[in-house]
């Protein structure tokens, strides 16, 4: 990134504390939109450092009614099956959150790579920047599905929506937003804890082309981190 797109690290002392403060920083933001333009636009990520800050939520009050909820990615797997993204965020936290139904807006994958992308990218017409956006970083450096060797999707006439084959972690059918509709945001943030985090964190930091640095709102990004994948 360029001085335009910075990228801001914090840490914390361990994971607990960085799922709290972040849901805090989604509540925040939620409140600034909802008062700003009468909704929020949140896209979520999968994986276990997520799955904190949504268990956090799941205990919280908001105005839900004026959430809307995206993924920045899911994997092509039947409907309820656990290992989807939606089926995690659901048991976790929309559960107990009543965010109008027709307000989650799930990746309908189980038709397949092509067929969900193209019915994603429908959905997601109209829609302008994303409020906020979750991300992961894999210990590869990839960010939602976005892997190292496969198109991001970050040159001009890329669709807002990739269907990807060949992942490298099971299952290897998926569906992504690409890295410039994730990019099409007011804030992003990053969340990466454990030590198995670290190298992908020092690549980052040493400016190695990963996926996660495509990821280039005009705002630039903030990388928010336990002590244990800070190094």
């Amino acid at each position: 990134m360029n001085a335009k797109n910075p990228i801001r690290w914090q840490t914390f002392p361990d994971s607990t504390t960085l799922a709290a403060h972040v849901a805090e920083l989604i509540l925040g933001a939620a409140r600034e939109a909802v008062a700003a333009r009468g909704v929020f636009h949140l896209v979520l990520a999968g994986g276990r450092t997520p799955e904190a800050v949504y268990t956090v939520l799941g205990g919280a009050w908001a105005q839900w009614e004026r959430w809307h909820i995206w993924f920045g990615d899911e994997r092509c797997l039947v409907p309820g099956d656990p290992e989807r993204n939606d089926s995690m965020v659901r048991r976790v936290w929309l559960a107990r959150a009543p965010v109008p139904e027709d307000h989650i807006h799930v990746i309908p994958a189980e038709l397949g790579p092509e067929t969900a992308a193209a019915q994603y990218a429908a959905a997601l017409k109209g829609v302008g920047d994303f409020d906020l956006v979750l991300l992961g970083l894999g210990e590869d450096g990839h960010t939602a599905s976005l892997f190292p060797g496969h198109a991001l999707g970050d040159r001009p006439g890329d669709p807002d929506v990739l269907a990807v084959h060949g992942a490298p972690k099971w299952p290897a059918a998926r569906v992504s937003l690409s890295a410039a509709r994730l990019s099409r945001a007011r804030r992003v943030l990053f969340l990466a804890s454990g030590r198995h985090k670290s190298e992908a964190v020092e690549s980052w930091r040493r400016g190695e082309n990963i996926p996660a640095g495509h990821i280039t709102p005009g705002a630039g990004v903030e990388v928010l981190l336990d002590a244990a994948a800070a190094g």
